[in-house]
């Protein structure tokens, strides 16, 4: 019995490791581990320079005093003013590589991304309403939550009507977005100056004035999803076969797929409800990671780590690169999805047809 349940390492494919705990077993890509663990060790080092620079500056010993609880005059700077927009951007990228993997995964295209495919402009559309409608403060992230879901009801429905085709999604993503965009235009230029200024601000995305609120909202929806995050990780090996072969070995590709669409839009619309119209990190997480590893597909954990930093960086950009005027994050993330957006067509265009 001993024998049994003892976890074992033995040879899988070329590049993986096949761990064993009883029944079940457990392949473990080597690179993914490495990648892992390099970029856990970046995003602590972002994070150290992130509590750092600022005015006042905070030396790095003072910085790990603070964060031990040993007492320091600037436990107020490190632990009350920055480290919760820090676990803030942390969490919100993170939350961002993993709706980037679930929606790229299920189209198959490395465009696809909650920015591109409308859920983004639901949700900006719906707090655009509230902002310039007088509505309660508190009650601009539900609004927000809600039009990115019933964009996403509009998606699936669309896109659904033949089995969820890549390239029908997307367009249909695409559509939405649009239209999307266009009646948020209209309402921002009928809205009061300022109720106007307030939504662009937002549909800009930053984490300024926001932290641990925001952060728990969005870490009880992954734990919430765990379960489902857990299940989407093993359903994504199966996620670039065809229907008929899905089919041949007893799977439903359809219903997987819509499974898998749903939960990144669920991801996306909640952490987009908390931190606003953050873009490209989803789109541009995912396919980092997936180079990363040199993989088949986004891995998800990874998309996570690799999220989670790029956010943690820009918002630290925004907040040091012009000081003392803070730049929204969301500002500093399109900076580095325009030009991925040229490499992915300078990289198309080279391809032999």
């Amino acid at each position: 019995m001993t024998a049994l349940t003892r976890p074992t390492r033995t040879a899988g494919l070329p590049g993986r490791t096949l761990l064993r705990l009883g029944p079940v077993s457990l392949q473990v890509r080597r690179r993914a581990v490495l990648v892992g663990v390099v970029t856990t060790g970046l995003l602590l080092v972002a994070g150290v320079l992130s509590l750092s620079l600022g005015t006042p500056y905070v030396a790095t010993p003072d910085v790990l005093r603070a964060l031990s609880g040993a007492g320091t005059p600037y436990d107020l700077v490190v632990l009350d003013l920055r480290l919760p927009r820090l676990v803030l951007a942390a969490a919100a990228g993170a939350a961002f590589g993993v709706a980037g993997t679930l929606i790229q995964s299920v189209a198959r295209n490395p465009l696809a991304s909650p920015d591109i495919i409308g859920i983004t402009q639901g949700a900006g559309l719906a707090a655009t309403i509230a902002l310039t409608s007088g509505a309660a403060a508190v009650l601009v992230a539900p609004s927000a939550l809600l039009g990115g879901l019933a964009a996403a009801v509009l998606l699936l429905a669309l896109g659904a009507r033949h089995g969820l085709a890549a390239q029908r999604f997307v367009l249909a993503g695409v559509a939405v977005a649009f239209a999307l965009r266009a009646v948020t235009e209209v309402v921002l230029l009928t809205a009061d100056p300022i109720d106007g200024l307030r939504a662009q601000i937002w549909l800009i995305g930053t984490l300024a004035g926001k932290g641990w609120t925001e952060t728990v909202w969005i870490a009880a929806t992954l734990a919430v999803l765990l379960p489902v995050l857990a299940w989407a990780g093993w359903a994504l090996n199966s996620s670039a076969l065809d229907d008929d072969t899905a089919r041949g070995i007893g799977l439903r590709p359809v219903a997987r797929r819509i499974g898998l669409a749903g939960t990144g839009v669920v991801v996306a619309a909640m952490v987009t409800a908390q931190v606003g119209a953050v873009d490209f990190v989803a789109l541009v997480a995912p396919q980092l990671a997936r180079r990363l590893v040199r993989a088949e597909r986004p891995p998800m954990v990874c998309a996570a780590l690799v999220g989670a930093l790029l956010l943690v960086l820009a918002d630290l950009a925004g907040r040091r690169l012009f000081a003392p005027t803070q730049l929204p994050a969301g500002v500093l993330t399109a900076a580095i999805g325009g030009p991925y957006l040229m490499f992915l067509l300078l990289r198309g265009r080279r391809r032999p047809s």
